[in-house]
């Protein structure tokens, strides 16, 4: 059985909006009563939900409303989310940053961390100060650390600023210095919370190799991030926070599909787009509906489906159509771009309602991937439906081979590899 080293229960986090004062001397007395009494606290009984679309009808917002989950020793775990979720604020509780408003944290082992740029330096100490710093409050002696200081220093590749004091340091200078502190020291739980938002590639690639390494270590990992592919590649379960509650937890890929299907997406046969969300654009002619051949689309099938327009009454005639279909990985980047004009092929719309049929070959690997709908006509555009169209791609991998790295891409083409004698050659 799988010893448990992070335990959470009804956790809970409540904020006050707007400026934070002291309140008055009649609302202290009244909390005072209701906690002698044993009455739930009567400025906590908001019901605010953590939602940033909605206008604000109370003092205070619940950030994180009753989360339970346990992580294993060793596991990878993957915090999903949109922005305003609650990752963040449940991170910084895990890191003692902040405490809960309710509910409790069981930790077994000290705990390293990454969270929003700064956090955990003192900024008139020096990097190399800062160093020490955070490895004190870890539990570190003076030895151990500097048992670790060039190894960290040469990660950060801030050598020649570490003498510096931390306030003259810029952002992505921080942020180097921040992840090889939490990744090197010794610490059973590393928790990074977007470290992959700041930096240049070169770095985010640094600092992917040594998540992969801390992971073959058997160290837990607790890792937030929007570049999904990254979360699905280092973790092994992950957890979907909205409005700062639990919506699902599980093995990764059910995570990643769960976001998917409730990312204001519809996915299926047959699906109605007159109420899907549109970039700004004339409307005068608008994708009606669209319908695949088959859904989900098994790996390697061609997919094939519809689409249907429609016009405004009194504009029946379009000429020079420009029609683009995209398709896109879970980090929202295109993977293929498929228009009438690659075919040389120029459209006119001269019928109220038309209908537009597609074929694409398919070497996809099975997952799920967002489709945009972009229409134009005379260089005005007319319809424009960005990563709200889920395409499922259902199947096994024919080569019976799953990669385990971080970096597997979304194609698979046919391919071969041979070995040949090198003496063959010479």
């Amino acid at each position: 059985m799988s010893e448990k080293i992070i335990e959470i229960e009804n956790l809970s986090k409540l904020y006050r909006l707007g400026d934070i004062g002291t309140g008055s001397l009649k609302n202290d007395v009244q909390r005072w009563w209701a906690r002698i009494r044993g009455k739930e606290d009567p400025f906590m009984k908001v019901g605010a939900e953590n939602v940033r679309s909605k206008k604000a009808e109370s003092d205070y917002v619940w950030s994180l409303k009753d989360i339970s989950f346990s992580v294993n020793k060793g596991d990878a775990l993957g915090i999903i989310g949109r922005n305003g979720a609650g990752k963040s604020t449940l991170l910084k509780i895990l890191s003692r940053v902040t405490a809960p408003t309710t509910g409790q944290i069981k930790l077994k082992g000290r705990v390293a961390s990454l969270l929003e740029v700064g956090t955990g330096f003192h900024p008139d100490l020096t990097g190399r100060e800062n160093i020490f710093l955070n490895g004190a409050i870890m539990g570190m002696t003076k030895s151990e650390i500097r048992a670790k200081l060039d190894e960290i220093v040469e990660f950060s590749g801030i050598a020649a600023y570490i003498d510096t004091p931390i306030k003259r340091y810029s952002t992505g200078m921080r942020v180097r210095l921040g992840f090889a502190v939490a990744a090197h020291l010794d610490s059973e739980i590393l928790i990074v919370d977007e470290v992959l938002a700041v930096g240049d590639s070169v770095f985010q690639k640094k600092c992917i190799d040594k998540m992969t390494k801390v992971r073959s270590e058997g160290r837990t990992i607790l890792f937030v991030s929007h570049q999904l592919s990254a979360v699905k590649g280092l973790c092994k379960t992950g957890v979907v926070l909205e409005n700062g509650k639990l919506k699902f937890q599980g093995d990764i890929d059910g995570a990643l599909e769960y976001y998917a299907s409730t990312n204001n997406s519809v996915k299926g046969q047959q699906l109605m787009l007159d109420d899907l969300d549109r970039h700004q654009s004339a409307g005068q002619i608008k994708f009606k509906k669209m319908v695949f051949e088959n859904y989900p689309v098994d790996f390697g099938e061609t997919i094939r489906f519809k689409l249907m327009l429609e016009t405004q009454e009194g504009r029946a005639h379009f000429t020079d159509i420009d029609m683009a279909i995209n398709i896109n990985d879970r980090n929202k980047s295109c993977i293929v771009h498929c228009a009438n004009k690659f075919l040389g092929k120029n459209f006119s719309h001269t019928d109220d309602q038309l209908e537009y049929h597609f074929e694409i070959e398919n070497n996809l690997k099975p997952g799920y991937y967002y489709m945009t709908l972009f229409l134009r006509s005379k260089d005005v555009i007319q319809d424009w439906i960005e990563d709200q169209i889920i395409l499922e791609v259902q199947g096994n991998n024919p080569y019976g081979y799953h990669s385990n790295g971080l970096i597997q891409g979304n194609v698979l083409p046919g391919f071969n590899i041979n070995q040949v004698n090198s003496k063959v050659l010479l």
